[in-house]
């Protein structure tokens, strides 16, 4: 009986969606969700059936809404601090995104609708005049053997011309791919806008995906590939040296970018930024911008002689920037302060930024305005 009123809920949800597009062609009045003004923010949908219905968004708790004759709930709320929001409908105790919005965000394997709530914070979250390209890539990867997925934002202007152009490294964290940066980051948007009104130099950005098991992301349907860690020819640092080894001579053969460096950074969140400090360890003076987010190290007896090392052959080796961001109410916000503590005792100039805020993507796009100006400078 249960699934046979599920069955029955989730079609009336779909002739009510129905309902509403016909309504549409026939020239009725269209619902508008979400619609902002001076009053606050009204979210709408139609489940003419239904019996409660919640509006669930990251901005706070879940707020009720209230059914009108012709079915439609809605509910207005006191617009928030600008910022990108996700959020949902409750529909009788199912999660439904809002059929009304066409602006959505993966993360991972969850879509959810997206409020973009415009104010001084997000003006580099919406669309810029003059906009870039984002291209899906695949690249041969034979240090982990297999065809692989990367994205690659190309500044607006790299069409014309033979400009060539530094390069930005950004990496995910766990649980992301090559989408997460451009999809939850608005890293085309900020960019763009960024270079539009001349407060970042034009370059591109390589965005791969950091899970060495996997071709793309799992929205591709493609099999993953099995890893072996205790197989003798397991090497844990394999995805980090394919950047190295494989992502960076593709960009480098294919693109117009300039080859040294000097025109290199390397940035990541989370898990990307532990793959940024192994990798510009491994390799110092490959990558001379240096900019971990939302991570640091974690030091103990048996791996400090091997971090002071790498650290000083880094400092020998050379760099421009040593950028760290993370927030104060971050769950690795220590092992961004050990990070910080190492370079200060071991004399590497750097920058520590700490806001408010926690392992969210609310920082991360901040972090991307307030180090991509500081490249290649």
């Amino acid at each position: 009986m249960k699934r046979i009123l599920v069955t029955i809920f989730c079609l009336s949800l779909f002739f009510g969606s129905f309902a509403q597009e016909l309504a549409n062609f026939m020239g009725s009045a269209p619902i508008v969700s979400p619609e902002i003004t001076n009053s606050g923010i009204t979210f709408r949908i139609s489940a003419p059936y239904a019996d409660n219905v919640k509006l669930n968004g990251s901005w706070g708790a879940s707020v009720e809404m209230t059914r009108s004759a012709n079915g439609v709930w809605s509910v207005t709320i006191p617009t928030p601090t600008p910022e990108l929001y996700t959020y949902s409908f409750n529909v009788d105790g199912i999660s439904y995104n809002d059929p009304a919005n066409v602006l959505m965000q993966r993360d991972g394997t969850r879509y959810l609708s997206v409020l973009l709530v415009p104010g001084e914070a997000t003006a580099n979250y919406f669309e810029a005049t003059q906009r870039g390209n984002l291209s899906q890539v695949w690249y041969d990867s034979p240090t982990l053997g297999i065809n692989r997925r990367l994205f690659v934002y190309t500044p607006y202007g790299y069409n014309k011309g033979t400009t060539k152009y530094p390069v930005l490294y950004l990496l995910h964290g766990a649980g992301g791919d090559e989408d997460a940066w451009s999809t939850m980051g608005r890293t085309c948007q900020i960019m763009d806008n960024l270079i539009e009104k001349g407060l970042a130099k034009p370059m591109l950005v390589v965005m791969p995906n950091g899970n060495p098991t996997q071709q793309a992301a799992r929205t591709t349907m493609l099999p993953e590939v099995p890893i072996d860690r205790n197989a003798p020819n397991y090497d844990p640092n394999g995805y980090v040296n394919s950047i190295v080894k494989d992502i960076v001579p593709y960009i480098e053969s294919n693109y117009r970018v300039i080859a040294n460096p000097n025109s290199r950074a390397l940035a990541g969140l989370s898990m990307g930024a532990g793959h940024t400090i192994s990798c510009t360890n491994l390799y110092p003076g490959f990558f001379s911008y240096i900019c971990p987010l939302s991570n640091g190290i974690r030091v103990t007896d048996e791996n400090k002689a091997t971090y002071e090392e790498q650290f000083k052959a880094l400092k020998k080796a050379g760099y421009k920037l040593y950028w760290i961001g993370c927030g104060e109410d971050d769950f690795l916000i220590e092992s961004a302060r050990t990070l910080d503590a190492t370079l200060t005792s071991l004399g590497l100039k750097h920058t520590f930024y700490v806001n408010s805020g926690g392992h969210t993507w609310t920082n991360w796009r901040i972090y991307l305005n307030k180090f991509a100006p500081l490249l290649f400078k």
